[in-house]
Order: structure tokens, then sequence, then C-alpha cells
């Protein structure tokens, strides 16, 4: 399940789990429908009259996946309550003594739990494309056709990032397969048709229309759903979403929901980002993203009026990686990236994908917006997964701390409280030596202060007011005045966390 999103109800992964997770699903009410038999008049923009044939000719190719895997004693089921004897009853020793030792043998057994999800073929030799999620800690993998066969499968390759996972089984004769169709083709509005094995019931077909494109559920970096009102309920996750021309345009994985059934709010991940997922997880049991080496942020309207951009437009450069790509090339917090590789770069949503989907060592242009003027520069890209390995690798290195020692609050500027960095400020706010080695440090930050509703904190660092680097708390200071005296209203600033994660925030001044 993913979290978040609460305003619009629980989201939810649409697998089905069995009672051996602790699960219990509602009650499967069944009512009679009301349904018009008679065929429906074509028309233009009208749904069609019938899609029969179009789902006889897809369901094979949609499998049903089972898993299972041994939980251990921690994620078994919680205790279950013990009778009590009549307090003083002679008998109590012995029913204390004989279910207390029940309850410690079932929290000593491992115990099978079983799930249920959806996939689809898209080769005839065996390669089946299902959600990461689905199974993901499986033990064993089953993949169940609508004939009744049943074939182990093998997990080629998976990827956490956009929720894909590649299966491979070995059938005695071909089977029959579908193809990807194009995602970008989509139109809000377009008839869809989605096939899976909602709650464990069997290959089931339902139909909506694309209610929504490029959605941004929070479940990942690369998130650019389709929307679809098509019934998607547990047990639908990694089954396929057609179009009317009988192509997989996504592929269905998450629902939101209070109940977990469908209220007409589903997702798929677009075709045209996960077929790429897919060829680079059959081809090298992993993915080859592009790596670009840059922390990045949204360009807010206050950003953008600070920076003198006319257009709220691009990705901001909050920090950048270390010996990666984009320090290489030239790249500096600050900049702004307005272009990606010939391509615009609309927000800060596009940026990663646009990286992503680009062959490693692949040498692009990357314009940006420096200091008021655009320059082009260019970057060879590395490959995102040793990036992720460098900085885990940081991450892990130590942060030694000694006792907290109060330094004096020096200067003040826009209801923060400034010190220089120094040792003893280090060890007060516990700032990581390795990643924070200069700027001011911000000591206090008072109530309803213009700094406080940007959600400055103490412990922040400031490395930058209007793009010009301060070493100390004086410079915050001559830096504010003399924005003032330019008629500036608002002040863009460069922040690290005690980590070193770097950010930028513009605070008014006037």
């Amino acid at each position: 399940m993913l979290n978040g999103t609460q305003r619009l109800g629980v989201l939810k992964r649409t697998f089905a789990a069995t009672a051996a997770l602790g699960l219990v699903l509602a009650p499967l009410v069944l009512a009679p429908l009301v349904v018009s038999t008679g065929p429906v008049a074509a028309a233009p923009g009208k749904g069609p009259d019938s899609v029969a044939d179009l789902a006889e000719g897809l369901l094979d190719a949609v499998v049903n996946i089972s898993t299972s895997q041994t939980a251990s004693a921690e994620r078994a089921t919680p205790p279950v309550p013990t009778p009590k004897a009549p307090e003083g009853s002679p008998f109590q020793e012995f029913f204390d003594e004989f279910f207390n030792k029940q309850q410690k043998n079932r929290e000593r057994e491992p115990r099978k739990v079983q799930s249920l999800g959806s996939g689809f073929v898209i080769d005839a030799d065996g390669i089946i494309v299902t959600n990461n999620h689905v199974i993901d800690g499986a033990d064993e993998i089953t993949a169940n056709f609508p004939d009744g066969t049943k074939l182990k499968a093998e997990l080629i390759g998976k990827d956490q990032k956009t929720d894909i996972a590649v299966l491979r089984v070995k059938p005695t004769k071909p089977l029959k397969a579908v193809k990807f169709g194009n995602s970008d083709k989509a139109r809000v509005g377009d008839w869809v048709m989605a096939i899976g094995n909602p709650f464990g019931l069997g290959g089931t077909v339902t139909v909506g229309i694309v209610s929504a494109r490029n959605r941004d559920i929070n479940s990942g970096p690369y998130d650019n759903f389709i929307q679809t009102d098509a019934a998607i309920n547990r047990g639908n996750s990694g089954g396929p979403l057609f179009n009317m021309d009988g192509e997989v345009i996504g592929i269905n994985t998450a629902i939101i929901s209070p109940s977990g059934g469908s209220i007409g709010i589903g997702f798929s991940i677009p075709s045209n980002g996960a077929a790429a997922v897919v060829e680079q997880l059959r081809t090298y049991r992993e993915t080859r993203r592009g790596w670009l080496g840059v922390r990045i942020q949204g360009v807010t309207e206050d950003i953008a009026e600070s920076l003198g951009l006319k257009d709220v437009k691009g990705a901001l450069v909050a920090g950048v990686t270390e010996k990666g790509p984009a320090e290489a090339a030239g790249i500096q917090a600050g900049d702004v990236i307005l272009k990606f590789d010939g391509r615009t770069v609309p927000g800060v949503r596009e940026l990663p994908r646009m990286v992503a989907d680009s062959a490693i060592s692949k040498e692009v242009d990357v314009v940006v917006l420096r200091k008021g003027k655009e320059e082009t520069l260019k970057v060879r890209l590395g490959r995102l997964e040793e990036g992720e390995k460098i900085e885990r690798e940081k991450a892990a290195a130590g942060k030694g701390t000694t006792a907290p020692t109060v330094q004096p609050v020096i200067s003040r500027a826009l209801g923060l409280g400034l010190a220089d960095l120094d040792a003893a400020n280090r060890d007060r706010f516990k700032l990581n030596k390795d990643k924070v080695t200069k700027g001011v440090v911000v000591t206090e930050v008072t109530p309803d202060s213009p700094a406080a509703e940007k959600r400055i904190v103490a412990g922040d660092v400031i490395l930058e007011v209007g793009q010009e680097e301060v070493k100390s708390a004086d410079d915050v200071v001559k830096r504010v005045e003399a924005l003032k005296k330019d008629g500036r209203k608002r002040a863009l600033f460069l922040l690290s966390n005690p980590d070193g994660e770097m950010r930028f925030v513009t605070v008014q001044v006037d």
C-alpha cells in the first residue's frame, strides 16, 4: 500500500491477499443490475457497440499471478486471546501453562503467506510483465492461465522506482501475447479496457475512459500515471490497460479508495515509460538509467520573480553531487535548468524522467539560467544506479559529534538569529562536518517572521543570499540590506540542513 494522498482517501496497491496476511476483505455483496441488452447506436465520440470481440482476443494473454512466501514469527498473526479460568480456580495454573505453551509454539512456527495479482504476456515464448509489489519477497511465483494451465515463473528483473517486474515461464506451446501501444496518443475521454484478477475471482473485463493524464500520486520519482475510471480493484495490480486497438497503454498499479474497492479512481503506468524499463530488465536483468548528478526543486512564482524569470518553468538546482556529471560540466547550485538535450523542461517533475530515459555516457546540451543569463553546458551522463551507490556510501560514513556548546547570537536579520560557522556551532546543531563546510548558521527563528513562514529552522545553514555567497553573519545582514536598497521585495536564500541537503527559499525583505 502507498502512504499519503490522504485528502483523496486511502491510496492502495491493488493486489489481493489472503487472510494469512491478517487482512479481512469486506463482504462481497452481489446485487442484480438492470442492463440493457440492446445495441448502442454507433456515432462519433460514443462508446463502441460492444467490446466482446476485442475482449475475446485479449483474455488469453492476461494471467493471474499467485505468490507465496514464508513469514517469520515477527510477521505472523497477532497473539490469539486465551481463555481464562475463574480467579482462584484449581485449574488456573494448568490453563496458563497450557495456553502459553501453545502461543509460543505458534510464534516459533513459520507461516505461508499467499497473495494474488495480475500480469500479461508480451512474448509468446513466455515473457510476462507485472507489478513489482505483486511479487516482492515471494519464494514462489506461479502464472495461472485462463485455460487452467499453471506454470512456475522465474523473476528476470524488477524495478522498484516504477513498480515493474518481468517474469519468465516455460510453456509447452506458444502463448497468446499482446504488445505495447503508444500511451502518448491516449487522450482524456478515450475508451480503455482493463483485464485482471480482482479479489482473486479470475479473468475479469471492465471498461471506462481515460480520466486524466500525467498524474503524480507521490509513489516514486517518475510518477506520470494514466488515471482511469475503468473498475480496478484488489488483484488488478500488474494487469494491462488496453486501448480500443487492443494495445497495452498502461499497467494497472494503484487505486484511491477508502474501502479498498473501486470508486472510479485507478492509476496505470504509461506504456511508453514501462516498455523501456521492461526492455532493460529483459536485456540486463536490471535498469540502466541516465544520471545527471543534481538535486533539484520546483520553481515557484516567488523564486521566478527573484531570479528574473518571466514564466514559472524549469528545475532549480539546489545542489550538485560531488564528482558527478553535472559538477564536471560546470552546473552550479542556483542554476535553473531550462532545456535538456534539446527539450524544454516544463518543471521539476519532468526533468528526472528526461534524464532517466537518456542513454548512459551520452553527451547532452543543458541550457541553464545563471544570474539572469542563459548558458549552454555539455554534460556526459553517468549511470543513475552508480550515483545512488555513491550517495549511500557517503550517507553510511560516520558523523562524529561531541557535546553541544551554546554559542551566542551575534547578528539578526528577517527574524533570524545568525552566527558564524565554527566548531561550537557544529557540535550544537550536529552539522555534518563533511557536507556542511561553509555558510552561516541559523541559531533561532522568531515565530511569525518571514523566515518562519518559509520553514527555516534553527540548525539550517545559509550558503547564499540573492545568489551571492555569504561567509559570515554580517555578510547576511549586509546582503539583505543591499537587496532592500535595490528595491527587491524578496531575497533568494540557498540553505543547507545539518545533513548537507540543500534547498532554495524566497524570504520577504521589504
